[in-house]
């Protein structure tokens, strides 16, 4: 029986590690550059105006033409009003009145803090375009409205949180069209439409917001980190992947308020209506290759607009960092719902989440989200306290059982049957579970895939360092031990590339083994000896925090069963005494 148990522990853990090297990211690939960051973006996307049905009428996304010159040159090609806050610079471009040029200022492509600054949005006919807008189709095509190549005027100035800006348009024909962008500290604008009808009949309109992206991006090839087309709704979240879209199998989805956009990685782009307007949200492709355009966009509900009256529409438009914290507040300060589910924590949001805002506190307290994870480590073993102090104790009889174990074996002999029935007898005289040295660990497989995404999908883990050679938790250890940590000015093949903290979690690992009793079975006992490499090998290209997590963790559970040894054997003198 326990030869068996123990059999199924170590199959079930090396499929759970060989399987994540599939489900898992590579951990090799580097950190993302700005056009991967951007992941290309917005050709001239024009919506077509709705037909006699109207209501389900929705922007269609128009291909792009292969970019020709470099964004420095499409920049300069038109008129712009600046952006500048506190954490973007950029401009919105006068032509179309499109949000096409932004950079974030507090990211940088590499942990180098020289490096480029993460270009998140770029205008049509460069590499990587990235566009959004807000607008209005009209239910009648006749009605000219403002399209990609309309020239809005400018109030002046450039906008900040503090200096909202206003363009204007009119069409020549009655209608008026006053557009006020307001931006916020972080990655937030609003937007507010207002068309004034001058003319003597009445106008019908379905507001619109729309992101285009040129380009099918290259996402990670993992269950961890969705990234791609998403959506928010009351209703709960919505994602479809860029070859499921390209496919036309998205379909329309009938709802109130939400918002939807492109999510990469780190950086969310989306677009969001009136949180009590019904609208139509989509996702949409056209083109194929380097031109192929994929479009996220919502139509709202019918309004018409009397002579001599006028309307207004309010949407806002995320284009930034999807830090967690951040996205929870516009959740309540904008109403946007499930915001936070930009940030793919997994099938165990109700854990990981919680891990994150933890680890995020502790961090707050200390300064390093090193020594965080460090005092992470700490407060899950004390939860576990309980359970591990039962499997130690089980597993110190266990040990002291193995005398007698020898002796059932040579009585047994070859009768295999008869060995389990005897070994089972014993245990059960001695008060001995066989598996409760396994669940401690079995229970902590939730925790450590919840802290894999933490470190794996929020940005706040990004760049993140702790000591020494380790400058990005996020990343895997960048020394490997086969090289002598870089003494030999040689770079080893990527399955050798076992570093410094790797190489301590498989000190740390055998140091544990040599604590708990040694299996009887030769076999058995040379699988064990060899556990702590294997894994090694696996895990060792997992990002670095997770492998202090894991170093850390072994050092604590060596401590606590040292401890409990020790209480142990001060109970048995005084029971003696």
């Amino acid at each position: 029986m326990e030869q068996r148990n123990l059999v199924v522990f170590i199959v079930v853990a090396i499929a759970i590690l060989l399987g994540s090297q599939y489900l898992l990211p590579h951990p090799q690939r580097p950190v993302q550059t700005t056009q991967q960051a951007a992941q290309n973006s917005a050709a001239n996307v024009s919506p077509a105006a709705p037909s006699e049905s109207a209501g389900n009428q929705l922007p269609s996304a128009a291909a792009a033409a292969a970019a020709t010159e470099t964004r420095e040159q499409v920049l300069h090609e038109a008129t712009r009003v600046a952006i500048d806050t506190p954490r973007m610079t950029g401009s919105i471009n006068l032509k179309g009145a499109r949000f096409d040029d932004l950079t974030l200022k507090d990211y940088r492509e590499t942990i180098d803090p020289k490096s480029p600054a993460i270009v998140l949005l770029s205008p049509s006919g460069a590499p990587n375009a990235y566009r959004a807008t807000e607008g209005w189709v009209a239910k009648d095509p006749a009605v000219k409205l403002p399209t990609d190549d309309t020239v809005w005027q400018s109030s002046g100035g450039t906008l900040t949180p503090k200096t909202p800006v206003t363009l204007t348009w009119d069409n020549g024909a009655g209608l008026t069209f006053k557009r006020t962008i307001s931006v916020d500290e972080n990655f937030l604008f609003t937007v507010k439409d207002t068309v004034a009808n001058a003319g003597s009949t009445p106008v019908t309109l379905y507001p619109f917001g729309s992101v285009a992206r040129t380009g099918e991006p290259e996402v990670s090839s993992t269950w961890v980190s969705y990234e791609g087309p998403i959506g928010g709704y009351t209703s709960g979240s919505e994602e479809v992947g860029y070859k499921d879209v390209a496919a036309g199998k998205a379909q329309p989805k009938e709802t109130v308020g939400g918002w939807l956009g492109f999510s990469d990685k780190y950086w969310l782009t989306a677009v969001a209506p009136d949180q009590k307007m019904a609208i139509t949200a989509r996702f949409s492709h056209s083109g194929s290759g380097e031109a192929q355009t994929f479009q996220a966009d919502y139509l709202g509900a019918e309004v018409s607009v009397a002579p001599g009256a006028s309307i207004d529409n309010t949407g806002v438009l995320f284009a930034g960092a999807k830090e967690v914290k951040l996205l929870d507040a516009y959740t309540k300060s904008a109403g946007l719902p499930n915001f936070d589910r930009a940030v793919d924590f997994g099938w165990f949001y109700f854990l990981t989440k919680p891990i994150f805002y933890l680890l995020d506190w502790l961090y707050a307290q200390v300064g390093n989200f090193g020594i965080a994870i460090l005092m992470l480590t700490v407060v899950i073993k004390t939860l576990f306290f309980p359970l591990a102090n039962k499997a130690f104790k089980s597993m110190d009889k266990m040990k002291q059982l193995q005398p007698e174990m020898a002796k059932l074996k040579e009585q047994c002999g070859d009768d295999k049957v008869k060995l389990q029935q005897e070994t089972m007898a014993l245990y059960k005289r001695m008060g001995v579970n066989p598996v409760a040295g396994c669940l401690p660990m079995l229970l902590q497989i939730p925790v450590f895939f919840s802290l894999y995404k933490v470190l794996y999908v929020t940005i706040e883990m990004r760049h993140a360092p702790f000591f020494g050679w380790i400058q990005d938790l996020s990343a895997p250890d960048p020394t490997t031990l086969f090289n002598l940590f870089g003494l030999i000015p040689w770079t080893p093949p990527q399955f050798l590339m076992i570093g410094a903290w790797p190489a301590i979690y498989c000190l740390t690992m055998l140091l544990q083994q040599r604590m708990q009793p040694t299996p009887p079975d030769p076999t058995q006992a040379r699988m064990m000896q060899l556990m702590p490499f294997i894994f090694t090998f696996m895990l060792g290209k997992f990002p670095a925090g997770l492998m202090i997590y894991y170093s850390w963790n072994n050092i604590l559970t060596v401590g606590q069963q040292l401890l409990i040894r020790r209480r142990a054997a001060a109970s048995a003198i005084r029971a003696n005494a």
